[in-house]
């Protein structure tokens, strides 16, 4: 072994010696070295030592180039070089096969950006080695030659971005067995072709951009895509189908031709996007696109669209750049896009009113009459095709004339129009890359800390809670009306929170949280998609905002149930009449809130301890169901931490006595439930217990009664309510360990709950009616063991 391998193992080694810290694999750290040798040593990778502790220290992490960990396994890799610069040469031995041999020995790998490296050579087949890549980002290289078919065998990739390369062929039609890519980005490249008709196949597919290559062809239906752009090729003749969920069509600079399917783009409500301008489109403009509610760009310029436009036509409220120009409308321009400050619009050469303004000249208005009859357009309604094709014959002379005259104005407009913003990266993490983890019925599963998991896929969607997603931006602004501040529920250290409607219909809860870019997210996604259960409030959801320069994640949007039927203190010491609970109902209730204590505590490995439960987190929806409403999630901790906040001194796992706290917080919730009355210091908790334990030494049930809510006292069982009482004493010990566990307390709630039931039913009995066996003493219940 080398001298330079040596140091490295014995620097990696070293950390062993650390408390707490878990050394990187030294074959992994051997081989990050290996790939900064094989790049000739670039001077992004200048922090990169013998002593580095990728996994633990962050001295040697920069904006260009960092690694994450999981455990002691590389899972993010991110190498950028500077774009400014240009790519550095790389030395003449490189070899991509190579490079990707070294890559295959980080197999944990789930996000790789290798950007602006001077990367050279066709994408390797070996790349389908990484088998748990999620996101791939290797733009601003020299990569060339076809899309190696080894990346179909990538099941969890979700997004392959490539865009200025050099890759050629056709666009494969295998791409349609990659079950969770949702964004493909391979802008300014070679693809030559018609696209693949299976595109309209891949239903987790939501981005598509494949601008400024050499393709052609019809477009395939795109339906399921919100983000679309097809600029600078040689598409068409035909307007691609689009889907109600799109937000962004751009299809400027092609040969699409005849009109716009306006029936079609009017139910496009979250079209936020279109621009068509470069191509050959006739006929009428749709002006309903102007008010489409969430159009923000719109530009049809340099087509031949007619129509009039009228003064009074209305505008969406979002809309911010409209470009008109080299178009054949006349009319009015509609005093929405002239009257509201800091819009940019942009209608020359047309034939409109300008109301005076002579900054965008325009034509007389039968330039455009002679224009659309000449190439037999109808310019307004009303005129017939025999018309049209008298005036072909009669401005046949003038077409040439007029083509290099309208060529002339479109290559100026062309010149000085401004650059378009980018679109609005909407990307989602589609995480049904964790099926065989959400559909695992596991109850007792301890083999795989990430993937035990008590699932209830099939008993949540009986109760109606759907199963968990990916959501895309689009549709969480869509549900919050755009998040709103009327959708606005609270703000806390961690983040926002929202009240939405999804377009099913179905009310969740959202909460946007502002990450930090070094954060990892997998493990604590496959966590919260775990948090399903009958009695949490469960997690339905995700989205993921990344940002398209260097892959990593801006925002974190978790999308959870909506429970709107109040509290359980809304039902006890806060109700009115006829809405407070039984005392049957109350037990049942307490049962509930325990079982979603004891999912949280085994449920999930590592469990989730120390939830801070309050009687007012617990809700309760329309069929009485108690939910957890907030709990402990290790990632809003880590939030807090990478912003400069205290966090929480412990993993949510490792909580010191954190099962022994949460029996704690459940005894306040059942003296609530046993007295009827709000407890809300530690004083009165204090108060009640003595009080709990005078009741519970008294000989009579008077004084136990005495101390049940009246409102429900006299149908009290007076063994079901001294049961209860003893949990609740127990849970409220002092030394957390003399607290019962939450298996206890559920064997002696139901126990409870069935002495509660047997005696309601003898009292129902009439004196005829069978004898029933005798109820279990409360003295035999496990209290007593």
């Amino acid at each position: 072994m080398g001298g330079h391998a040596l140091l490295i193992l014995l620097s990696v080694a070293s950390l062993a010696l650390l408390p707490g810290a878990t050394p990187l694999q030294p074959s992994q750290a051997w081989s990050l070295f290996k790939l900064r040798q094989l790049l000739g040593d670039p001077p992004v990778l200048g922090t990169w030592h013998n002593y580095t502790d990728f996994c633990y220290g962050g001295d040697y992490k920069t904006a260009s180039a960092f690694v994450e960990c999981y455990e002691d396994s590389v899972t993010q890799l991110h190498i950028m070089g500077d774009p400014g610069a240009g790519a550095r040469p790389l030395p003449a031995t490189f070899s991509i096969d190579a490079f990707f041999t070294t890559l295959s020995r980080l197999p944990d790998l789930k996000v790789l950006t290798l950007t602006n490296l001077g990367l050279w050579g066709p994408l390797p087949g070996k790349i389908s080695r990484l088998q748990k890549l999620e996101i791939v980002n290797v733009s601003s290289n020299y990569l060339y030659g076809e899309l190696p078919r080894g990346l179909s065998q990538l099941g969890s990739l979700q997004t392959l971005v490539a865009d200025h390369n050099m890759l050629g062929g056709k666009l494969p039609g295998w791409l349609k067995d990659m079950p969770l890519l949702a964004v493909l980005s391979l802008r300014n490249n070679m693809l030559q072709g018609t696209l693949p008709e299976s595109l309209k196949d891949m239903l987790s597919l939501r981005s598509l951009v494949l601008a400024s290559n050499n393709l052609s062809g019809n477009l395939p239906d795109l339906k399921n895509l919100q983000v679309i752009d097809m600029a600078n090729n040689a598409l068409g003749p035909k307007f691609p189908r689009l889907g109600r969920k799109v937000a962004s069509v751009v299809l400027a600079g092609n040969k699409f031709s005849d009109g716009l399917p306006a029936d079609m783009l009017a139910s496009c409500y979250l079209l936020e996007r279109l621009d068509v301008s470069g191509n050959r489109f006739v006929g009428p403009f749709p002006a309903a696109l102007l008010s489409l509610p969430s159009m923000e760009y719109l530009s049809i310029a340099g087509n031949r669209f007619t129509g009039r436009l009228s003064g009074n036509a209305s505008c969406g409220e979002n809309l911010r750049f409209v470009d008109l120009s080299s178009n054949l409308l006349t009319g009015s321009l509609p005093g929405c896009l002239l009257a509201a400050p800091g819009k940019s619009v942009l209608f020359s050469a047309n034939c409109l009113s300008t109301a005076g303004d002579d900054s965008q000249s325009q034509h007389p208005s039968p330039f455009c009459r002679n224009q659309a009859l000449a190439v037999g357009i109808v310019p307004e309604q009303g005129h017939k095709k025999s018309g049209a094709k008298a005036g072909v014959v009669a401005g046949i002379v003038l077409v040439g004339a007029l083509v290099v005259s309208a060529a002339v104005v479109f290559v100026v407009r062309k010149a000085s129009a401004p650059k378009a913003r980018p679109a609005r990266r909407l990307v989602e993490n589609a995480s049904s890359a964790y099926p065989s983890n959400l559909l695992a019925d596991a109850p007792n599963n301890q083999t795989n800390k990430q993937t035990g998991y008590i699932s209830q896929t099939v008993k949540l969607g009986a109760l109606g809670i759907p199963a968990y997603r990916s959501f895309s931006l689009v549709e969480l602004e869509a549900a919050t009306d755009n998040f709103q501040v009327s959708s606005l529920m609270g703000q806390d250290a961690h983040g926002q929170m929202y009240r939405g409607r999804l377009s099913n219909g179905t009310p969740v809860t959202i909460r946007s949280l502002k990450v930090n870019k070094s954060q990892s997210f997998t493990r604590h996604i496959e966590m919260i998609s775990k948090l399903r259960h009958r009695h949490l409030v469960s997690a339905l959801g995700h989205c993921f905002q990344y940002n398209l320069d260097d892959s990593t994640v801006t925002h974190l949007y978790l999308v959870f149930e909506y429970v709107h039927n109040g509290n359980l203190r809304g039902r006890i010491s806060q109700g009115t009449e006829g809405r407070r609970l039984s005392w049957g109902q109350r037990i049942s209730t307490a049962i509930g809130v325990a079982k979603g204590i004891q999912f949280l505590h085994g449920g999930i490995i590592p469990g989730l301890f120390a939830n801070n439960l309050k009687i007012t987190n617990i809700l309760m929806d329309q069929n009485q169901v108690p939910k957890i409403g907030s709990y402990n999630i290790p990632i809003l901790s880590e939030t807090m931490k990478s912003e400069g906040g205290a966090g929480s001194k412990y993993p949510p796992d490792r909580v010191p006595n954190g099962d022994k706290i949460d029996m704690y917080d459940f005894g306040v919730i059942l003296l609530e439930v046993i007295s009827g009355r709000p407890i809300s210091s530690i004083y009165e908790v204090e108060m009640m217990k003595e009080q709990l334990q005078s009741a519970l030494t008294a000989r009579g049930p008077s004084k136990r009664s005495n101390l049940v809510d009246p409102a429900v006292s006299k149908g009290c069982s007076d063994d079901s309510m001294r049961t209860v009482m003893e949990v609740c004493l127990g849970c409220l010990a002092k030394e957390p360990t003399q607290r019962p566990s939450v298996e206890d307390v559920l064997w002696n709630l139901q126990f409870a709950a069935q002495v509660q039931d047997g005696s309601r039913r003898s009292s129902e009995e009439s004196p005829l009616s069978p004898s029933q066996p005798h109820a279990q003493s409360a003295h035999d219940s496990p209290t007593h063991r």
